[in-house]
């Protein structure tokens, strides 16, 4: 392990926090002295999901953009970008992919994997990810799946807040952030589409979706309904993808003060794809990059012995309305499920009647989330409460990968129920015309009821003898529960130095729901159990608009627990404890931009610059010192065109001894680079019954690079300085082209 000299690390952030105070100090002197100067302002604004309005630039040229009402380091992603700037099969991540500090890597091809976004160094289950403001994620920890949730068909947008947010901010984590997808604009207009989109890796994609307009005797109704079917081999060797969605969004303007919105979706996602999905490196060192399942049955990474089958739905109904007085309630009912049949061979050389598991990971989860807001004279008062209920059941049971007959005892089986209830009230004081002050606070309360069954690697046999893979005797399951709480208190303010320019200031705080992991013990006897890992966030920040410019820039700085670890042993009363793992500081400044050249060209950029470490000086996994992007965009008359270049900057991954204990920056990554060009034109009434046609060129990773991004599995004792050809590698994918057509009639 490195060694530092104990005063480097405050030194350096001493260093970097005066750094970044005078490149924002310069930054707003230098808008003071352009806002007097500048014309007024004209900007639009869009009510998304009942909250407060989103300022849009009139041009909508910007990937991402921040927010002029912001009290805290937000941005958005609308849906131009979406439609026309992302490619045909891709994921949520690639939307969230626009904003600063976000990046993903899907191995096998955009869209054709489980792909995590990280934002700010944080990995994803450290953050919250929603839908219309509803939190979704896995019930056994706080991770989510992009390639079985929300595919861009889905998708009008999305509000990247990176921070705790404000105590009405709800969810399971949000320690890391909140990061709020959109589901689409409805359209006044009746339309029918037409998709088909073939690309490279015999990838192709169907889609049908169909607009009704405004309908009913009033213009009351609206509906929009969305079928597509996406087939690809993938990058990788017999990686297959096959997925299926259909999603459905009607509002119904009930009067002038009340709106009905009713959404439902479903995907089944078929894959190939192995439980462990890197590339060796001594594959890579002789540049054979796509090498990972075989087609040979004799082979134990044949790709027949591992498949998922991973259907899920997701809807809502919501109310808005007002109710008179200044009052207004904002309800929505949900539900959602996840049913995550995975089979998969667990050995690279063996092939035996133990030799695969047969996986389960399922949940449905319903929830309610009631808000009530009040304006007056002194501001704005919000409150409500969130509600979640996941029923869930899990379970690993070794099998033989060739019939598929399984083990009599599995390595675990579980069932348990996920209650969430938080609480909430701020109030947005207007001090003045342009200064507002929004204190808050929220209770976050967990509960968790299990029913373990007796197994042969987790709980274990509960009293019983394991015998080969039967359990003789034993209890045959055993109950128990836990609660979590905490207080999560906030406070932000936002001043309006002039009409088009603000500056914000926000201290909040952020938690996060221990992992189901606790109870994986012997006996599932764990005490004292650790407590929901708490974010302490302070940012201040600026943005600046005019009808030519946006631009927005924060500094940071979050106080994070790090995540309990298990005792090696247990006490004397069977007790494994969970260990607190001490502080890390995240920091940085952000920064992004986007400006109107004229003569339809435009040109975005953002970058960040931070560091996440932890006590003792070490960077934290995944974590890069610096990310860029900047973008290109022509959008004149039937054209609409993105050239985009994003850089993540060096970071390192972790590794293990030969004890099995984790060795911190055991691996340095490189600076990783990615280009992607997109090319659209729309020809007007191209024949008597079609509106228009839209194709689209799209070139993901145009110089077709082939960087390391992450290690996936490290063997014991390999670092950067003495690699094993054994490690499994996350690469990037190589270069590919869609071409799409849309026919609109």
């Amino acid at each position: 392990m490195p060694h530092h000299h104990p005063l480097a690390a405050p030194f350096a952030l001493r260093r970097s926090a005066r750094l970044i105070g005078q490149t924002v100090a310069l930054l707003l002197v230098s808008m003071s002295g352009y806002a007097q100067t500048s014309a007024p302002v004209s900007l639009s604004t869009v009510d998304v999901g009942g909250k407060a309005p989103i300022t849009f630039l009139p041009t909508e040229t910007a990937p991402s953009q921040a927010l002029l009402e912001a009290t805290s380091a937000k941005s958005v992603v609308g849906d131009v970008y979406v439609r026309n700037f992302v490619s045909p099969v891709a994921d949520y991540t690639q939307v969230l992919n626009a904003t600063p500090g976000a990046f993903s890597y899907s191995p096998n091809g955009v869209g054709l994997g489980d792909t995590k976004v990280t934002i700010r160094g944080l990995a994803d289950g450290n953050s919250v990810i929603s839908f219309d403001g509803i939190p979704f994620n896995d019930t056994n920890g706080v991770s989510h799946h992009s390639w079985t949730f929300f595919p861009s068909q889905f998708l009008g947008g999305a509000t990247v807040d990176r921070s705790p947010g404000s105590a009405a901010t709800i969810g399971q984590a949000t320690y890391g952030g909140s990061f709020d997808l959109r589901s689409r604009e409805l359209s006044d207009e009746k339309r029918t589409d037409i998709t088909a989109s073939i690309g490279s890796w015999n990838t192709n994609l169907v889609n049908f979706e169909h607009s009704t307009g405004k309908f009913g005797e009033n213009g009351e109704n609206n509906l929009l309904v969305n079928v597509h079917q996406m087939k690809s081999d993938g990058y990788q060797t017999f990686n297959a993808q096959d997925r299926v969605g259909f999603s459905a969004k009607y509002e119904r303007e009930v009067s002038k003060d009340t709106k009905l919105t009713a959404f439902a979706s479903w995907m089944d996602l078929k894959s190939n794809t192995p439980n462990i999905k890197g590339i060796g490196r001594s594959d890579y060192n002789q540049g054979n990059y796509t090498n990972l399942l075989s087609g040979d049955p004799t082979k134990a990474n044949f790709y027949g012995y591992n498949f998922y089958d991973v259907p899920s739905s997701f809807a809502y109904v919501g109310l808005d309305t007002m109710l008179g007085d200044g009052w207004r309630m904002e309800d929505k009912v949900y539900r959602y499920s996840y049913y995550n049949k995975q089979n998969y061979n667990n050995s690279a050389t063996t092939i035996n009647a133990t030799s695969a598991i047969d996986k389960l990971n399922s949940y449905i989860t319903m929830g309610n989330i009631l808000r009530f807001s009040k304006e007056s004279d002194a501001g704005t008062l919000r409150t409500g409460i969130w509600y979640d209920r996941a029923d869930s059941f899990r379970y690993q049971i070794k099998s033989d990968p060739r019939t598929w007959v399984d083990a009599a005892a599995p390595n675990f089986r579980e069932t348990y129920v996920t209650t969430t209830i938080q609480p909430y009230v701020e109030h947005e004081f207007k001090v003045t015309d342009r200064l507002k002050i929004t204190p808050g606070i929220k209770y976050a309360s967990y509960h968790q009821d299990f029913v373990h069954d007796q197994d042969l690697s987790t709980v274990g046999p509960l009293g019983g003898t394991i015998s080969g893979t039967s359990i003789i005797g034993g209890a045959p399951s055993l109950s128990q529960g836990v609660s979590y709480s905490d207080w999560l208190p906030s406070i932000s303010a936002n001043y309006l130095l002039q009409p088009n320019w603000s500056t914000y200031a926000q201290y909040a705080y952020g938690d996060q729901i221990p992992s189901t992991s606790v109870f994986d013990v012997t006996n599932a006897k764990a005490s004292p159990v650790p407590k929901p890992t708490l974010a302490k966030v302070a940012q201040v920040g600026t943005v600046w608009k005019s009808d030519k410019m946006v631009i927005g820039a924060d500094i940071y700085h979050m106080t994070l627990d790090g995540a309990y670890t298990k005792a090696a042993t247990a006490d004397a009363n069977g007790n494994f404890a969970w260990l607190y793992g001490g502080k890390q500081i995240n920091q940085g400044i952000e920064a992004e931009g986007n400006f109107v050249l004229g003569n339809g060209f435009s040109l975005y950029a953002n970058g960040t610059l931070g560091t996440y470490k932890y006590e003792s000086g070490l960077s934290v996994a995944g974590a890069p010192k610096d990310t860029e992007s900047v973008a290109l965009n022509y959008m004149q008359g039937p054209w609409k065109t993105n050239l985009s270049v994003k850089r993540v900057g060096k970071m390192y991954n972790d590794g293990t001894d030969s004890t099995g204990a984790v060795v911190n920056q055991a691996f340095e990554l490189g600076a990783v680079t990615v280009t992607n060009l997109f090319v659209n034109y729309t020809v007007k009434h191209p024949d008597a019954m079609t509106k228009e046609t839209k194709v689209q060129l799209g070139v993901t990773n145009l110089f077709n690079s082939h960087k390391i991004v992450g290690i996936a599995n490290a063997t014991a004792g390999s670092t950067t300085a003495a690699p094993s050809l054994s490690d499994l590698l996350t690469v990037l994918p190589g270069r590919s082209v869609n071409l799409t057509m849309t026919s609109s009639f």
